[in-house]
């Protein structure tokens, strides 16, 4: 049995961080949803008790530093499981992009063994054992629209916002998330008014969401990598109703209501970024069909 799972990438409609935790990690606060840019991850079992790794971008680990075979190793040990799985990672998703794109294959891997290996694990439990891989995994087994809170691990769910287009440029670079949170100056950090997004969200205005779109982090890529600054200058200009970096970066997103400023912004970002997406909202939750 062969098994097909979508990897959906987020956008962090806005971020929050709040202080440094004694555990090392920030304490964050933030509104995440899920778009329909996604990778897809292939499981098939092995005859060997081993965890492979296939993938043909070479930006991709294909050993233990691979979130997907860290997914797969917590599973077997946690639940002495004694087989083995070949993951074939197919990348859309830019690596190393703020989009989440290795958190979410983990989640993919958790949701589709959950299955192939009949664990019998509920969606919070494959997000409590998504916590344990890192802080955007919980989030991404449950997929959706979401309030994430702790380290990124507490999660409340959000109704999807109302539907838009969202265009994606990521300049030629990667970006270091340790980098940028050792940079970040809690002091002088700008700090989005989250729980006013949450209730745009609620309220399903659009125009709200965008006036309120915020990430605490931007300030730090954009000082770091003047380019970004460049790509969020040069798609407000081309007329998207709001424009924000995701994560920790380099990727700049815009929303877009209507078809016929996509084509513009879409077009003017192709002249001078090689990896421009345009693609929907999902804002729901995944589930095990």
């Amino acid at each position: 049995m062969r098994l097909l799972v979508k990897a959906p990438a987020k956008i962090n409609l806005s971020l929050d961080v709040l202080h440094k935790r004694p555990d090392g990690y920030h304490e964050v606060k933030m509104v995440m949803t899920t778009i329909d840019l996604s990778d897809r991850v292939e499981l098939a079992p092995l005859a060997s008790d081993t965890i492979q790794i296939i993938s043909h971008n070479r930006f991709v680990p294909d050993d233990h530093r691979n979130l997907a075979y860290q997914a797969a190793k917590l599973l077997k040990e946690t639940f002495g499981v004694r087989k083995g799985v070949a993951i074939s990672i197919t990348k859309t998703i830019p690596v190393a992009a703020g989009l989440a794109g290795g958190s979410s294959d983990a989640a993919a891997t958790l949701r589709g063994l959950n299955k192939l290996w009949q664990l019998g694990l509920t969606m919070d439990e494959l997000a409590e054992l998504g916590a344990k891989i890192g802080s955007d995994v919980s989030f991404c087994v449950y997929g959706g629209t979401a309030l994430a809170t702790g380290r990124g691990e507490k999660i409340e769910h959000l109704p999807a916002p109302p539907p838009c287009w969202v265009i994606l440029a990521k300049p030629t670079i990667g970006v270091s998330t340790a980098e940028v949170y050792r940079n970040l100056n809690l002091q002088r950090t700008f700090h989005p008014d989250v729980d006013g997004m949450v209730q745009a969200i609620k309220d399903r205005d659009y125009e709200r969401i965008c006036s309120l779109v915020g990430n605490a982090l931007e300030d730090v890529t954009l000082n770091m990598h003047p380019e970004v600054a460049h790509i969020k200058e040069q798609m407000k200009r081309f007329g998207a109703d709001a424009v924000l970096m995701s994560g920790s970066g380099p990727t700049v997103f815009g929303l877009v209501q209507y078809d016929s400023r996509l084509h513009r912004i879409y077009n003017g970002l192709r002249g001078f970024c090689d990896q421009v997406f345009a693609v929907r909202l999902l804002g729901e939750r995944n589930s095990f069909d």
